[in-house]
């Protein structure tokens, strides 16, 4: 939970679904061990789990990189400095078999505010694979990241690309940066602020905050040559509108997700309150 716990700096909560009672594993205060987490948390088989914090760290600003076991027990494994080593993780993180972790930062790097693509090792050692310029290669990456058979990472910016409205892009483990897309703000989308999914083919699912057909947003696949279609516009009614988080796809490759707006205007907002959705292949 981004806010609220003991020290109103947000919380690591456990939940027993058969008695319908939560544990607060840890408050964060803030300061040394992070504050503000926006994201979820990634598991692993031994029960640690790893996360990210946008606010707190070290210099009480700039975020972390933390675990934490079923105990409670939180260790930052990585605060961020605001300089080139970026700042303000809004995403959360991805693992791979050697125990690296990958993520995003919304801003730093080498040009200062346009965020990095990152990896922090088992001894919390943290490398910068790359800084986006904000340009044509994107800017401010919310989202997260997903990462290929060949270890490349893929993931999502909301600004920067050819047409200032976001990008789709890949960054290899050598740390060269392709955009394979770049909204246009249009009919295709734009604004994406979450991360992909990717099938077994090799094609990318995502959403865009705004755009479409009717401004409000889209469900987009993008293959394997950086074709783009979009799957559905939101019209910002009924059916929902701007969906700011990703999506998740099941084995018959039904996507499901959420809308921020839209929905039932009877709730406590004209533009709706979101709704729970799903798209059928």
């Amino acid at each position: 939970a981004v806010v609220g716990g003991a020290y109103g700096s947000g919380i690591v909560f456990d939940v027993d679904t058969t008695n319908k009672t939560e544990t607060v594993l840890h408050s964060f205060t803030g300061a040394g061990d992070g504050g503000f987490p926006r994201a979820g948390l990634m598991p692993t088989p031994g029960g640690i789990f790893y996360g990210t914090t946008v606010n707190g760290g070290a210099l009480n600003v700039y975020g972390t990189v933390f675990k934490i076991d079923l105990a409670g027990t939180e260790d930052v494994l990585y605060s961020f400095t605001g300089g080139a080593d970026g700042a303000y993780p809004y995403a959360g993180l991805i693992r791979d078999p050697l125990g690296n972790l990958y993520g995003t930062t919304f801003g730093g790097g080498a040009y200062v505010v346009y965020g990095t693509v990152f990896q922090v090792d088992a001894t919390g050692t943290e490398t910068v694979l790359y800084s986006f310029t904000g340009g044509t290669d994107g800017a401010y990456p919310k989202g997260g990241l997903v990462r290929g058979a060949a270890g490349n990472l893929y993931g999502t910016t909301s600004g920067g690309g050819a047409h200032g409205n976001g990008t789709v892009f890949e960054v290899a483990s050598s740390g060269e940066e392709i955009v394979l897309y770049s909204f246009t703000g249009g009919t295709d989308g734009g604004d994406p602020l979450a991360s992909l999914v990717m099938d077994t083919k090799g094609n990318f699912y995502g959403t865009t905050d705004s755009g479409g057909d009717y401004g409000h947003g889209t469900v987009f696949k993008l293959n394997g040559t950086g074709e783009e279609s979009v799957l559905y516009s939101f019209t910002g009614g009924t059916d929902g509108g701007n969906p700011f988080a990703g999506l998740v796809m099941d084995a018959a490759d039904n996507l499901y997700g959420t809308t921020f707006y839209g929905g039932d205007t009877s709730c406590n907002s004209p533009n709706g309150c979101g709704v729970v959705f799903r798209l059928k292949p």
